[in-house]
């Protein structure tokens, strides 16, 4: 009987990152696998979950993944700055990505690099009995060859230290994709929450001139509002929304047209009492 042998799942977001098109992720706080499958079913490329600010476990993520999945959806982990098992884990789980948020210098950027790629681009440590490996179904160098093809790292640029050694970072054999926070790089420059500062708007769109030229796709957070601008400079990942934001915006506008009815109600209750005349 013939051996049956399995490929690893192909990253849905670099498919259409490779093509020139452009990938889309919405942002999940909630730890909840339904969540997950249904930002899937909305027709986002990707969802990414978090471990940095987020208190989610990892039986969590794995049924997020394991939702987005079942819809041909990418998941991406940004990962807590811990342990090398912190940056593999997720991987192994069969996430296709992970963030690494804050990258510090083109030091911190290469150690990245050297535990989430295996060789010849970095070191990774070797599990193939996992998820991402079809529990041992792929076999020894199949496996890493398709790691580094199908599944990629986020490096976050989100502070002021690492921008002189930005095109250092950005030119690193093995790095897949740069990402711009502009929320902690506006407090990084001591200007909390203007998004229009110079310096955080010459950053944005050096990141992206950076990534075009040395061959890495750029990412960032964008809108609905300013997608198309966020394209024009070169940025091909583009982050929009969170499943938070939804929510509250969608139970809001329930309570806001409640009390305009209970409003109108007490109103109309009033106006239909008889006038009392004094004797």
């Amino acid at each position: 009987m013939k051996e049956t042998t399995h490929a690893m799942r192909p990253s849905r977001v670099l498919r259409k990152l490779r093509a020139g098109e452009v990938a889309y992720a919405m942002k999940l706080n909630l730890g909840d696998a339904r969540a997950a499958e249904i930002a899937a079913l909305s027709g986002f490329d990707c969802i990414w979950t978090d471990m940095e600010h987020v208190p989610n476990d990892w039986a969590v993520v794995e049924k997020q993944i394991l939702a987005a999945k079942a819809h041909d959806v990418d998941t991406i982990v940004r990962v807590a700055r811990g342990g090398y098992s912190d940056y593999i884990r997720p991987l192994e789980m069969d996430a296709a990505g992970i963030m690494v948020p804050h990258i510090m210098s083109a030091d911190d950027a290469r150690e990245v690099v050297r535990r989430t790629k295996f060789h010849p681009l970095g070191l990774r440590p070797v599990d193939g009995g996992n998820a991402d490996g079809a529990y041992c179904g792929i076999p020894f160098t199949d496996y890493l060859r398709q790691a580094n093809e199908q599944r990629f790292n986020i490096l976050q640029i989100e502070d002021v230290e690492p921008l002189d050694e930005l095109e250092d970072i950005i030119a690193l054999p093995g790095l897949d994709m740069i990402f711009f926070g502009p929320g902690d790089f506006s407090q990084s420059i001591g200007a909390p929450g203007q998004m229009d500062h110079p310096l955080l708007t010459e950053t944005r769109r050096t990141i992206a001139e950076l990534a075009v030229k040395h061959g890495k796709f750029a990412g960032t957070v964008g809108s609905t509002g300013n997608a198309d601008e966020l394209v024009a400079m070169g940025y091909r990942f583009l982050s929009i929304g969170a499943d938070v934001i939804g929510l509250t915006q969608y139970y809001r506008g329930i309570m806001s047209e409640l009390r305009k009815r209970d409003a109108g109600s007490i109103g109309s209750v009033y106006s239909d009492r008889p006038t009392e005349v004094s004797p």
